[in-house]
């Protein structure tokens, strides 16, 4: 079975978060899905979710679906709120059913043995960090080794992408001064800075800083999905000369070309957007990137059980079996080394 890297999901956030070691009736991910989609490691991430969740769109008048941003986090909830879900993933590792990675000795041991899966310890927007980075430090000793500034909203470091269909993501300022701070700062230490639910103007900030090659570990491609969240093929083209990656997100809202968050969506669309960055920059820039428990999935595939399946639709779009172990694993990996060794 070819080994799998998923390059973000939230399991460790949803509610019944107890049932990832021994399996769950719901949600996409726990361990014994994992063993039987060949996912070997992935990025896990933490996620403080708004007091006030705005799920409903906001009133226009010309055709354009928005959502409101949602409100902001302050730093000592959302602290809490982290460190408690970040235990879980140590609670896992303690009882040897998960390896935090903490270098990139520790993916290569997930991948080759029988042990526990990787898991890479990430923030889903940085709301945790103080403006001052004392607590990176903390987050770092712990196991962290990715972060997002944002989620989409604002926070002390960035602006958040909204969720808009149809529309770029240029809506809105970039980085602020703390946020230039935090990634470089996450270049010294070797976290990966993932640019996934950061605006345009935030993307080419963190693109200026050259700080390590451009992740967005959860997108897709704006020429196929016209929503705020996906990539320009400007961005595209930038994280190609930059060495970095695309994690082909796999929720049906960013794949489809009517932005509908429909179950009933292709898998081959899944393997269509990885074809487009593919062809646009190269299949050494295309991984993928889930958001199992985060997103709606296509039926098709399921949870992740259902990997193998992907890698054939994979197959389906022309990839070749070199190329494919590329985007399951390898591209993760060298993008990831790229980070950690600083």
């Amino acid at each position: 079975m070819v080994p799998v890297f998923d390059g973000h999901n939230d399991a460790l956030t949803r509610a019944d978060h107890g049932g990832i070691a021994g399996g769950r009736s719901g949600g996409h991910l726990d361990l014994p899905r994992m063993r039987a989609g060949g996912m070997r490691g992935g990025i896990f991430a933490v996620f403080t979710p708004s007091a006030r969740e705005r799920k409903r769109a906001v009133a226009r008048d010309d055709g354009v679906l928005e959502f409101a941003l949602a409100s902001a986090v302050p730093q000592p909830r959302a602290s809490a709120h982290a460190t408690a879900a970040a235990g879980r993933l140590l609670a896992l590792e303690r009882r040897a059913q998960m390896r935090i990675a903490r270098r990139i000795a520790d993916l290569d041991a997930a991948r080759d043995d029988a042990g526990p899966p990787a898991a890479v310890l990430h923030l889903e927007g940085a709301e945790a960090i103080d403006p001052e980075l004392e607590a990176l430090e903390t987050w770092y000793a712990a196991g962290l080794r990715s972060l997002g500034p944002v989620w989409s909203r604002p926070n002390a470091f960035a602006h958040g992408v909204p969720f808009i269909f149809p529309s770029s993501p240029d809506t809105g300022a970039g980085l602020t001064a703390a946020g230039r701070r935090l990634v470089q700062r996450c270049a010294e230490l070797g976290i990966l800075v993932d640019l996934s639910h950061l605006n345009e103007a935030g993307f080419w900030d963190v693109a200026r800083l050259d700080a390590g090659p451009l992740v967005a570990s959860h997108s897709a491609a704006h020429a196929l999905c016209a929503a705020s969240r996906n990539l320009t093929d400007a961005q595209l083209d930038a994280i190609g000369r930059s060495g970095g990656l695309v994690g082909i997100v796999f929720a049906c809202l960013f794949l489809r070309a009517d932005f509908g968050d429909d179950a009933d969506t292709p898998l081959d669309l899944i393997a269509a957007h990885a074809r487009y960055v593919a062809d646009r920059i190269g299949v050494e820039h295309v991984a993928l990137g889930s958001d199992f428990d985060g997103a709606t999935i296509p039926a098709a595939l399921g949870d992740a059980a259902g990997m193998p399946r992907l890698l054939a639709a994979l197959a389906g779009a022309g990839f070749t079996r070199q190329e494919i172990d590329a985007i399951a694993w390898e591209n993760w990996r060298r993008v990831l080394t790229a980070w950690w060794s600083g």
